[in-house]
């Protein structure tokens, strides 16, 4: 049975998904004293870990196209779609809690945003690249 290369290049992701929930949970409170609702950053976290996977999935999907532009366009519209998806889910989190939005919780997702969309596009580069016949 051949293993499949995106699913294997997947696994930083699911790691790094892994890896800051369990810090969160742990890291309670100390980030509780820091006024950051871990509850904001969980949800957040799993949020744009499965925005992350769908954008994923859909470049899988267009790996086989031998048009390039077709591959940057789908890694663009993973990027952008998962940036409407935060957005979408923040406005929703701002409309539940009104007036006691937890501006710690917010910018912790915000990193995570960054640090999701680099791990993304890193991994993404190095699949796209043609393989040398060795």
């Amino acid at each position: 049975m051949k293993k499949n290369p995106v699913f294997k290049s997947f696994l930083p992701l699911l790691l790094f998904f892994v890896i800051t929930t369990v810090l969160f949970i742990t890291g309670r409170p100390r980030l509780s004293d820091w006024s950051i609702d871990v509850d904001v950053l969980i949800i957040g976290n799993l949020v744009l870990f499965a925005a992350t996977a769908v954008a994923f999935y859909l470049f899988s999907r267009s790996m086989g196209s031998s048009n390039p532009a077709a591959i940057v366009r789908t890694v663009y519209g993973g990027v952008f779609s998962k940036m409407m998806i935060c957005l979408v889910t923040v406005f929703i989190y701002i409309s539940i809690v009104q007036k006691d939005v937890n501006k710690g919780g917010i910018l912790g997702c915000m990193f995570l945003y960054l640090v999701y969309t680099t791990i993304e596009v890193v991994i993404l580069m190095k699949l796209s690249k043609p393989k040398k016949n060795v």
